[in-house]
């Protein structure tokens, strides 16, 4: 796992931070095993949601994805799972059910999705990790998530979205707002995998992060190992996380400005750039310095 977080310049990050509990990530997803054990003392709060959001099958697909992405973000860390920011606190919206059959990527209706995310913002949410699909609806439901998504923007809330599992180049109503980072998933060398999708959007505004052969919490207690733009997109909102931590006066568009834009040079293609949180740090840190010399 340590050498998933140092590709990404997660390390040296996480080595001065474990995140703030003022710092409140809102988590869209499945039901999350609250009783497991690298879970314990996390500061997790629970959202009333279309599923329940204590796992009630611990070997459903729905609990497995969410407790993974909960153990990416906030578990203890000792543990087995990247544990980005454990200080942090974690609002898990369940949107999954346990019934859920998909065997690829989780999906969502754009207007239970819309109602996830204005919940999360009322709750007190600073940043969003959408890990999810969406799944065919009418124009209503498109409407009702593209003002959700909108109501980010004006509420200054970071959203952090998967680009999708499909291999294919283009965009979904999450990943074209402007917004939104969108987020592909690279292998072991920081190349995009296979199946990740990619885009003018992506390449634009997103970033690439581990989302191959990465090891993070089973619902069952045991450890598992997953990949995909799911398991990519917390890497980026734990990033976010611990910066907004060390920088707790800096405005939503300075931290995502920091993350998407610490790389330098002009994008232009549909394959976004490998993050790297610690240029991200060094340029806030450096801003921060200017602002406060005499």
């Amino acid at each position: 796992m340590a050498n998933a977080l140092d590709r990404v310049g997660l390390s040296a990050l996480m080595r001065l931070s474990a995140g703030r509990p003022e710092v409140v990530i809102g988590l869209i997803d499945g039901p999350v095993a609250f009783s497991h054990a690298d879970l314990s003392g996390s500061a997790i709060r629970e959202l009333p949601g279309k599923a329940r959001g204590a796992c009630g099958k611990a070997d459903s697909l729905a609990c497995l994805h969410g407790t993974f992405m909960a153990g990416v973000l906030v578990a203890k860390r000792d543990s087995p799972a990247p544990a980005i920011c454990p200080s942090c606190t974690l609002l898990a919206y369940p949107i999954f059910a346990d019934a859920m059959d998909n065997k690829e990527m989780p999906s969502a209706a754009p207007e239970d999705l819309a109602g996830a995310i204005l919940a999360c913002i009322d709750a007190g949410a600073k940043i969003l990790n959408l890990s999810l699909a969406l799944v065919q609806s009418a124009g209503k439901g498109e409407r009702a998530l593209q003002e959700a998504l909108d109501h980010t923007a004006r509420r200054r809330v970071i959203v952090v979205a998967a680009a999708g599992n499909q291999g294919s180049v283009g965009g979904t109503i999450i990943t074209r707002h402007p917004w939104v980072v969108p987020v592909a998933a690279c292998d072991a060398q920081g190349r995009p995998t296979r199946e990740s999708n990619l885009g003018h959007s992506m390449g634009l505004r997103g970033l690439r992060a581990p989302g191959e052969g990465i090891t993070s919490l089973g619902a069952d207690g045991k450890p598992i190992t997953l990949g995909g733009t799911s398991v990519a997109a917390p890497f980026v909102t734990g990033a976010v996380a611990l910066l907004w931590s060390e920088f707790p006066a800096a405005t939503a568009a300075e931290i995502k400005a920091a993350v998407t834009r610490a790389i330098v040079g002009r994008r232009t293609t549909v394959t976004p750039p490998l993050l790297d949180a610690w240029a991200a740090y060094q340029l806030m840190n450096s801003q921060a310095t200017r602002r406060s010399a005499p």
